[in-house]
């Protein structure tokens, strides 16, 4: 796996870059798109259908960021970040877009801030530490702006859907 980029060395050619972006975006927008959508569906107090779908959107910043590098991850997660707000706020509605939208942005940027600089230790050492940290911060920021004041268990939600 010659072509991934590890902060050093060969980059991945254009066309390879491109269709990692497009696929990285792609994948992005409808993660965070359905994760708006099934955040809406407690399965008890505890937990919401969006606790299963949400953490996968941290593995596709971290495979972006390790495959081309931080710069192509931000792209990633900005892109992702437009068109998902736009999508979740006509399907889950506007609270719960605004919520989303924030609270992805401060998590995912602070995932590629910490895999960048963890990027030279063993492998599984970046991705781990960086989605457990962002996803600690985006749990904590989503839930309270989405459902705080709303009569709904939003802390126990908020404690069961973080890893």
């Amino acid at each position: 796996m010659s072509f991934l980029y590890s902060g050093g060395g060969r980059r991945p050619t254009s066309p390879v870059r491109g269709r990692g972006l497009l696929a990285g975006i792609v994948a992005m927008i409808v993660i965070v798109t359905a994760s708006n959508f099934a955040v809406q569906f407690p399965i008890n107090d505890w937990l919401t259908w969006g606790a299963f779908t949400y953490p996968v959107s941290f593995l596709v910043t971290d495979l972006t960021n390790r495959a081309l590098g931080p710069q192509a991850a931000r792209r990633v997660v900005y892109a992702g970040f437009a068109v998902a707000v736009v999508l979740s706020a006509w399907i889950a509605g506007p609270r719960i877009a605004m919520a989303s939208g924030l609270a992805f942005l401060l998590a995912q940027l602070l995932d590629i801030a910490i895999f960048d600089r963890l990027r030279r230790a063993p492998w599984w050492q970046a991705p781990f530490v960086s989605s457990i940290l962002a996803s600690a911060l985006d749990t904590a920021a989503f839930f309270a702006l989405a459902f705080a004041a709303t009569g709904l268990p939003w802390v126990t939600w908020a404690l069961g859907d973080y890893p």
